[in-house]
């Protein structure tokens, strides 16, 4: 009769020299803190919209790299943000409509009505209208200047409000819900303090137009709260940035470019 083998020992040994398994090493992205991950293309954003603004011989410049470097920075970070759901993204739509009249009808409006005043209560008049930037008297009425539209359109559109809307109505909204750890605060979770201080905050980078981006901020923070829907945001945001480019381009009122 066969004597049978031994059983094998269950528990290995250890690897042979020269092939233990290498620590993981976390990915640069990864290693972002989250409120950073929402942070960052916002900041860079207001760095270049800066230097555009400062030096004007460069915006052109300025502005497609704005474009594809926080484009780059919403792909590579899109882990580190909050799932977007796009429930009610249809009324987004229709209040980005309402928004472009509120948006232009406002504006020049705040813009007649305050015009007669000395200058340092001007508060809602553009620049002059020298320092208007008309791609086409940069880049001539060929090509050149509608490349440039068909970019400056798309950051409008499909870039700015992801960015906007990923930091204002979903990380600062929540930050001002929740102080601590904004992550314990629900998307629209209703806040009387989030739904005023994020509507003052949007105005603050928005220069000449900063009682009308209140109001404006005020209709889409109110979308937000009934919807709790980042989507619907975004949909409204896009679509008033895409009007208000139709409106520019028809009327050639640079200043609200």
């Amino acid at each position: 009769m066969a004597v049978p083998a031994p059983a094998a020992d269950p528990t290995p040994g250890p690897p042979p020299l020269g092939h233990e398994p290498r620590p993981a090493v976390p990915r640069l992205r990864d290693r972002v803190p989250p409120e950073w991950a929402y942070l960052l293309p916002m900041l860079v954003f207001l760095g270049f919209t800066q230097v555009g603004g400062s030096w004007p011989v460069l915006f052109p410049a300025v502005y497609v790299a704005k474009t594809v470097v926080v484009a780059g920075l919403l792909v590579w970070l899109w882990p580190a943000f909050t799932r977007i759901r796009w429930n009610h993204w249809w009324l987004g739509v229709l209040l980005g409509v309402v928004g472009i009249f509120q948006w232009v009808g406002m504006q020049l409006w705040l813009q007649d009505a305050f015009a007669g005043l000395p200058k340092p209560f001007r508060w809602f008049q553009p620049s002059p209208a020298d320092e208007w930037f008309d791609p086409f008297a940069r880049f001539g009425p060929g090509w050149g200047g509608w490349a440039f539209v068909a970019i400056r359109v798309a950051g409008a559109v499909l870039v700015v409000p992801v960015m906007e809307e990923l930091f204002w109505r979903d990380y600062l909204w929540r930050r001002v819900v929740a102080p601590n750890d904004f992550k314990l605060a629900a998307v629209g979770e209703w806040d009387k303090a989030a739904y005023v201080v994020v509507a003052v905050a949007f105005a603050v980078v928005h220069g000449n137009w900063w009682l009308t981006s209140i109001v404006w901020a005020l209709m889409i923070g109110g979308l937000l709260a009934y919807t709790k829907s980042l989507g619907a945001c975004i949909a409204m945001h896009a679509t008033t940035n895409l009007l208000l480019a139709g409106y520019v381009l028809w009327t050639r009122d640079w200043s609200f470019w």
